[in-house]
Formats: C-alpha cells, structure tokens, sequence
C-alpha cells in the first residue's frame, strides 16, 4: 500500500507517443509561407497522459469518489479504504460493519473531502467525516434509496455541510444537514434534520432524481439543476440575506405554482450524468455536460439570465458505435474543451467546439470491464477504475489546439485569444482572418490583419493593386510602417515614400470628384500622417522627394505645409513671395522668428510692405541686427519710395532711442537719411548726441563732409565744435549768426591766447563786413582780453574819434589802475626783502652751546668725538651717522648727487696731503694759490653736502613724515627679528 500512487508508463502511453513521434515527423520543416519556422526541438507531450497507479487491491473495487484530494473507495462488502493523496503512503481503511448481504450502491464526497456519505443497497445511508473512524447510521434517511446529492458549496465546511439536497430513486427532493461537531459525535443521529422539499416526475410517474446541482448567482440568486433519466429540471430563485442556513425551501416554494422548468429528450437509457467545468480562477462553474439518452447536451451557464441557467447549448449525438442496447456509456467528465465519455473498454475525448472524436483511449482485458470515470473538481485529475485496477488521467496544456479549430470555426478572436504567446500560430490565425475578410470584400480590415502577420510584403501588396483596392493598400501600408523598428530605415523609406504618393493620388481624385468632406478628412490624415512625430526623421532626410512629389501634384497648400511641419521656412517664404503674398510670407517669418531669415528677405519684403515689416522688426527688438538690415533699407525702388524712406528712418531712430545701438554704421545712415530727407532733425540729432567725441558714435569726418555738401552751415559749426576746431567753426559761424561765432569763441577756456584770436576774428568782420562800430565795441564788453588798441587798427583812417571816446577813456583809466597796483607791488616786493637781509644777518649771528656730556642721538656716544651738527630743535648728529640715517631717504638723484660730492671731497683731501715737500719763492706763490683755490673747493663741496644730507633734523623734520606709513621692522627681517625675541 505505501505506493499506492507511484506513476509508471503504461504501454497504452507508449503507442500513444509512437503515434505521437510519427505525426510529427510529417510536420513540415523549413521556411513557411509566413516567415516563420515550424520545427519542434522537443516532442511534445499529448494532451491526456493515462497513467495507472501502482495498486493491487485485496478485493474488488466497488466504488470510488474523489474530491480535493481525498480518496475513497469501496473495496468487497464491507471495507473503506480512504487515501489523502498528499500523504499516499498513510491510508486509512474503516470497516462498514454490515455483516448482511448489503452492498454499497454510491459513494458520495463533499467538495472539502471531509463528508462522505455511503448509500447502501438496502435503502440505509451510512456517514463517515475524515477526522474519525467510527461510521454512524443516518436514522432519518433510512427508507430511501439515495440516488444523488447536491453539496452547498457556500456554507459547507470540515464539521458541518450546512443545507444541502438529497435525490432518490422515488423522485424525492429532501433537504438535509449533517454536522459532525463534537457535541453530535456521542449523538446517535448526526444528521440536524431530513425534510421533503420536492418531488419529480416523469410521463406522469415518479422519476428517479439521477444528478442535483446548486450554485449561486449575482444578488444571492440562486439556481438549482436536477436530473432524471429524460429531464433536465432548473430551479431559480432568490433567498434572503441572512437566511441561507434555513435551507432552500423557500426556492422551491417559489416555484410551487408555475410549472418547473425543463429540458425534456425522448430517449430513455435507464440512467443520466451531468457535469460541470470550473476554471481555477472562478468558483462557479462556466460549462456543463448532461449524458442522457440521445447524446451528450452541453452548453455555458449564464447567471445573469434571470429564467435559465443554460445557454449555447448544442447536443452531440452519440457515434455509431455507441449503441444503448449494449455498448451504453458509463460516466462522463467536462474539460474546458473536451467531453471525455467512459464506455465499457474504451474512453473517448470530444471537441466540444466542432464535435470532433480527437482521442480514443482502449484500455486491456486484464484488468477488466471499465466501471466509473470521476474527475476532482479541485485537483483537475480525472480518475477511472476497474474492480482490480485504478487509472488516472493528467490534462496537460488543453487549450494548445483550440486556435486551430477556433480559426477553422471562423471565430478569429478566440483564436487569437489561445495563441497569443505563441507567434508562429498567431501568424497563421491573423494571415487566415485576412484571406476570410478579403474574400468577404472586407477589404480594410484584411489589410489591418495582414500588416500584422509575417506573409511576404510583395505578394499582399500586389494583391491589393490588383484589386484596385487604394485604401486598403494605404492602411496596410501604415500598419506596416507602424510595425517597423527605428533601425529598418531603408523599408521606412519606402513605405513613407509609397504613402506619399497614395495620399496625394487619392487628394487629387477627391478634388475632381468635388466631395469636399472627404477630401478635407483625408487631407488632416495626410498632414497627420506628415507630422508624426515617429516618421519625422524619414521625412527630414527625404524631404527633397517628398517636394518632388508634391510639386508633381501640383499640391502647393500641403507643400507649404509640408515645409512648416519640416520648419523649412525659407521655402514657405520663397512661395508667398513668388505668389505676391508678402503678408504672409511676413506672418510666417514673425511666427518663427527666424534671423537669418530676416536678413534674407526683408529687401523683397521692403519693397512692398515697408510699414508691416518695420512693425515686425520692432517687435523682435535686440534679437535682429539693425547693421544687417542696412542692405534692405538702402534697396527701395522709385515707386512708393517716400514711404519707405519714412519707415526706414523711423527703424533708425527706433534703433537709436529706443534699443540704444551704438554701431557707427547706424548713426552714419541715420544722419544720412536726415540730411537727405529729414533736414529740421539734423540739427536736434546733433545737438543730442553729445559734444565731446568720446560720446559720440557718428563719424564726425562722414558727418561734416555731409553737412558741407547738403550747405547746412550751423550743423557744420556745431561739428567742428565738437572737433574743437574753433577757428574753422567762428569763420563758419560768422557766416551765419555773430552771436553764434560769439559762443564759438569762448569755447577754448583755458588758451586765452586763441580766445583772444577767435575775438579779433569776430572784430574784424563786425568792424570790416558789417561796418557796425556799435557791434564792435560790444565785442570789446563781451571779451575782457580784447583791448581798444586790439581792434583800432581794423577800422578805415575816416571814422572819427567820438566813436571810441568811451572805450578810449575806459582803456585808459584801465592802464593807470594797472600802475598804481604795480607801483604797490614794488614797495611790498622792496620792504620784504629789506626783512630777508636782516633776518640773514641775525642767523648769522646765532649760536648753540654743547656740553661734553651730549650724546648723539642716533648712536648714542659721546658727541664731541666726531665733526656733529646741532639743529634748531635741540637733536645732535654726529656727522657719519646722520649721512647714514638720511641716505636710504633720499630720492635717487640726491644719492648719486651725494656719492659724486663725497668721490670729490676725497680727491681734493689727497691732493693737499701731497704738498708736504719745500718749493722756491714762485712755486711757494703758486702754491699758496693753489691751496687757496682747494680750500674755497672744498668748502663748497662741504657746503654742498650739508644742504643734502643737513637740510632739516630727520627727527623733527619732513623726511620723518614722509616715513611714517613704513613699518619698524623690515618686512624681509621680521622672521629674523621675530626669531631673535624667542
């Protein structure tokens, strides 16, 4: 028993896999239409593996119920043997204790594993919980021979199957529940209650109830499924919250007066089987499978029809070698796409989506006729048993033929659905739903599927053109293109090119046709198409083509959109140009901004638009250069010259008040422009831009000559007064205003000598041009260096003396005034040095008493030793030290003057101490010369130097001043000094 589950192959699996291996060596290998390679690096498993367990039972089987893994079987008249099937090896086996000739009529599992119910022959149901050993009689079912059971698969747990329903042979419907809690295990009747709550029938007789089935809707609606041999009874109704452990009588209560509702089928094998399929991520089962009489009824259950529970339902007819009177089936199981039917020998597994017998398993004499097939609806395992062997089936990977037969179907979504991780089917299923919706004429949605799939490029295309189908080439063409990965940027190049053509063959169709709806819709997809984002860099880099098509079309709005979206602007501006359409071209140049384009075409646009295209130069302020724009304001034609001669000036003088341009080249046009066209703002120009040349930024040269050619004489003095040119600009004035030559004049403040000339200039013309002798002696009051004598000799011999009387006075009184205080300065100049001689006189007479005790106050030794100096102030320096303390403080000049005076005094020292020897009378004359001639050298010498080095006491005087921001410390000693206070 301690292997009881341990798996070997049997050698019914062997031929399978033969047969397996020979299928698939006739698969094709190689390249397949689609591109895709259909070879298998493995054999695959089928889909039902049979093994058999490893188990030899002491007596027969009876009967056998599986549910979340746990086993249980009937083995001869009066054992169970009960298997968890996580723990094989630890079975466990229970004797009924009936010692009559009872047999065990069925075994029935709760769907937690831990109730089972035994119905025995003799109308007993015996009760036996996984967690104990004893087996207790059901007192109040006894009397009924107990055909089926419906769980409550809500409320059931280990301990207690809340309400459930119970069918027997009679027809009888009770309601029923079973606990197994402590307090009931000393109980002899564990069963809460046994209720009659309906009966059926059939051809007016009681039926036996072969199959009960509750699930739970939406809402606490509830549906109950009952089977008799013929009939297949639904029962719908709602129960209250809260009122669910009162049973389902009130369901069936509901159902009291209207007749219950059924499926009814005319064939009578004796018995019926029902089952249903749950997927593992749903609690209520999606499918059922009704065995009966004249096939197999199998459909969905929908929960949300408020009258039945069965929907898509279809019959399948039993084959011909099914036959009722002696091959009848036995059992039935629903997969998720297979019907498995259980005959005497043999299973069979049906398509439940085309009918189609897909697998026949024959099982071998050996072990005997086939009895029943169950499947765990937790597990998923489908077990069959003979009475000496036990088999079971795994289901793996079902669903891997499903897009086959849901593509064969036409169903193209659920094929998809079943094969998306797997592309080679993928491909297939989209490649068939393309060929079934071309050959319906579905033509848009063919192409979408075959850009998906993998078939050659050439031959759909080809089919499409042939077709004459445009736009269904054109969407196949997009999803192609959409498919595409950034790399592939040849086929990129192709397909964008390709579309191009196909938009605009199909744009010029539309504008003959005259259907402007749909020409403006498939204009916005084109531009769409022009602007994604995605294809940008194919449309860059080929922009030359996409023109060339274009302008093949003759297509000039979505060219010029084209060239926006690609912002090639220059070719949109070039376009409105050639087109006249300058405000355009102007609006689309303010739009973007552009400098460079600015420059390009603002002559053209000048010539036509001046006013617009200033106003959208003033609007981009300092990011245009005013000095590359010069070119467009000089080139304006005769035609409408005034205005734009008035707009280039009011760009310039936006340039220069407002943005504050300083180039020259701008001031220079600017002035041009005044001087030619605008004369009364010369002037004011001029006087506003400044009079002294470091604030100017006009070329005064450029300016003067234009003054001077235009004959504007006042601008042309105002620019030589800037020049400081005062004599040219008072002999230009004098042409125009005295009074202006009058303020050239006193221009030059600090030369009173040319002040002077510029007057007599004036003088001269007042006197000689205008002959006004009024006007020249206002000159004289006007100018305080011109005197009578100054301008006398320009007036003629004939003009008469009372014409100068008053200057002549005036000049005169001047001159004598000018004496008296020159004769005052003589008497103070003569009195101040009479005081300078006495006070020389008085020096020379000072004296300064020295004790021998005085000390040198830079050396500190005793004074007298040496040749000192005393100072007014009190100091004393010996002679070398003094030298020493005011020699660094002397400028250079002074110190190189000092060492010359000291080279000298040395050289006349010598010289005297040469003359030691006697000499005759005339020598001795002439040496007595020469020594008085040395001495009055070196007293000279001496004196000298005393003047340098003695001028002041360098304590008390200015040289100490002067030193007084130098530190005590030389600053490249302080470390030494620093290290010699430590």
């Amino acid at each position: 028993m301690a292997s009881i589950l341990d798996e070997y192959e049997d050698s019914q699996n062997i031929r399978q896999s033969s047969q397996q291996r020979s299928r698939l060596s006739n698969t094709n290998i190689g390249i397949t239409h689609s591109g895709f390679v259909n070879v298998r690096l493995e054999e695959e498993k089928p889909i039902f593996n049979k093994q058999r367990i490893d188990f030899t039972p002491p007596e027969k089987i009876n009967h056998l119920a599986v549910c979340n893994n746990q086993l249980c079987m009937s083995l001869g008249k009066d054992i169970l043997l009960r298997i968890d099937l996580a723990k094989p090896d630890q079975p466990n086996q229970t004797e009924l204790g009936r010692k009559d000739d009872c047999k065990v009529h069925k075994l029935f599992l709760d769907p937690t594993g831990s109730h089972l119910l035994v119905s025995l022959s003799t109308s007993e149901c015996l009760y036996l919980n996984r967690n104990t050993q004893k087996v207790r009689s059901l007192s109040r079912w006894k009397g009924h021979h107990i055909e089926s059971i419906g769980w409550n698969k809500q409320l059931g747990n280990e301990t207690n199957t809340g309400p459930i329903l119970v069918g027997t042979s009679q027809g009888i419907i009770f309601e029923a529940e079973i606990s197994a809690a402590e307090g009931s295990l000393f109980s002899t009747n564990p069963d809460q209650y046994f209720r009659q709550v309906h009966s059926l029938e059939e051809d007016g007789r009681p039926a036996p109830v072969c199959c009960l089935e509750i699930e739970r809707g939406l809402e606490n609606k509830h549906f109950i499924i009952a089977t008799t041999r013929k009939r297949l009874f639904q029962f719908v109704g709602r129960v209250a919250e809260g009122s669910e452990q009162q049973g389902f009588s009130s369901i069936f209560n509901q159902n009291q007066d209207l007749l219950p509702s059924f499926q009814e089928f005319p064939v009578n094998m004796g018995y019926s089987e029902i089952t249903f399929y749950t997927s593992k991520l749903r609690n209520s089962p999606k499918a059922f499978a009704w065995m009966m009489g004249n096939g197999v009824l199998y459909g969905q259950l929908d929960y949300v029809r408020p009258d039945s529970l069965l929907s898509d339902v279809q019959v399948w007819e039993y084959t011909q070698d099914i036959d009722l009177t002696r091959n009848k089936p036995l059992a039935i199981v629903l997969t998720q796409f297979h019907l498995l039917l259980l005959l005497h020998d043999r299973v069979k597994a049906i398509c439940t989506l085309n009918g189609q017998v897909v697998h026949e398993d024959v099982f071998p004499d050996k072990f005997g006729s086939l009895k029943k097939m169950i499947k765990d609806p937790v597990g998923g395992l489908v077990w069959i048993y003979t009475e000496k062997a036990v088999f079971r089936y795994h289901i793996q990977r079902e669903a891997r033929d499903v897009w086959q037969m849901y593509m064969s179907m036409s169903k193209f979504d659920l094929a998809k659905e079943y094969c998306r991780d797997r592309p080679e089917c993928m491909d297939m299923v989209l490649a068939k739903e393309a060929e079934h919706c071309f050959q319906n004429k579905r033509y848009l949605d063919s192409a979408k599927c075959y850009a998906l799939t993998q078939n050659y490029f050439e031959e759909i295309a080809l089919k499409f053109i042939e077709a004459k189908q445009e736009e269904a080439l054109k969407e196949f063409l997009l999803k192609k293109l959409n498919n595409l990965k950034q790399s592939e940027r040849t086929q990129i190049t192709l397909l964008v090119t390709w579309l191009t053509e196909l938009y605009l063959n199909r744009l010029g169709q539309l504008e003959s046709d005259g259907n402007a709806i749909v020409f403006q819709e498939t204009r916005d997809e084109f531009r769409a198409f022009m602007s994604s984002a995605k294809h940008k860099d194919c449309l860059y880099n080929n922009r030359t083509t996409i023109y060339d098509l274009l302008a093949s079309h003759g297509n000039v709005d979505d060219m010029v959109c084209f060239s926006v979206i690609m912002q090639d602007y220059e070719r949109v501006i070039s376009h409105y140009c050639q087109h006249d359409d300058y405000t355009a071209a102007l609006d689309v140049l303010s739009k973007h901004c552009d400098e460079k384009l600015f420059y390009k075409f603002s002559p053209v646009l000048m010539q036509h638009i001046p006013q617009k295209v200033v106003n959208a130069w003033t609007k981009m302020g300092n990011r245009l250069d005013p000095k590359k724009l010069i070119p467009a304001l000089m080139n304006y034609s005769q035609m409408g010259s005034t205005q734009q001669i008035s707009e280039s000036i009011r760009y310039m003088e936006f340039c220069v008040y407002e943005l504050t341009v300083t180039e020259e080249a701008i001031h220079n046009y600017l002035l041009s422009l005044y001087a030619k066209y605008k004369p009364d703002s010369l002037l004011w120009y001029l006087e506003q831009a400044g009079t002294y040349p470091s604030q100017i930024h006009y070329d005064l040269k450029y300016a003067l000559r234009l003054c001077a050619e235009h004959g504007y004489l006042q601008a042309c003095v105002l620019i030589y007064r800037i020049m400081e040119l005062y004599e040219e600009a008072v002999d230009l004035a004098l042409q125009v205003d005295v009074d202006l030559a009058k303020s050239c004049a006193d221009l030059p403040e600090d030369d009173e000598e040319m002040r002077k000339k510029l007057w007599l200039k004036i003088a001269r013309h007042v006197v000689q041009e205008e002959k006004d002798v009024k006007k020249a002696m206002n000159c004289l009051s006007s100018c305080n260096l011109l005197k009578i004598e100054d301008i006398l000799p320009f007036f003629p011999d004939f003009v008469t003396i009372d014409h100068f009387k008053e200057a002549i006075c005036i000049s005169l009184e001047e001159y004598n005034q000018h004496i008296e205080e020159l004769k005052q300065e003589m008497e103070e100049a003569t009195e101040s040095a009479k005081r300078i001689r006495e006070d020389i006189q008085e020096m020379r007479n000072k004296y300064g008493v020295v004790d021998s005790q005085e000390k040198c106050a830079a050396c500190d030794f005793p004074l007298l030793n040496r040749p000192f100096y005393l100072f007014l102030c009190g100091h004393m320096f010996h002679y070398d030290c003094l030298m020493q303390e005011v020699t660094p403080h002397l400028p250079a000049f002074k110190q190189s003057r000092l060492e010359e005076l000291q080279k000298k005094l040395a050289a006349t020292t010598l010289s005297s101490k040469s003359r030691h020897r006697p000499t005759l009378k005339d020598e001795g004359d002439a040496s007595s010369l020469g020594k008085g001639t040395s001495g009055s050298s070196r007293e000279q010498i001496k004196s000298d130097m005393d003047d340098i080095i003695a001028s002041e006491c360098v304590y008390c005087g200015e040289l100490m001043i002067k030193t007084i921001d130098k530190p005590f410390i030389d600053p490249q000693k302080f470390e030494e000094e620093k290290s010699s206070w430590l």
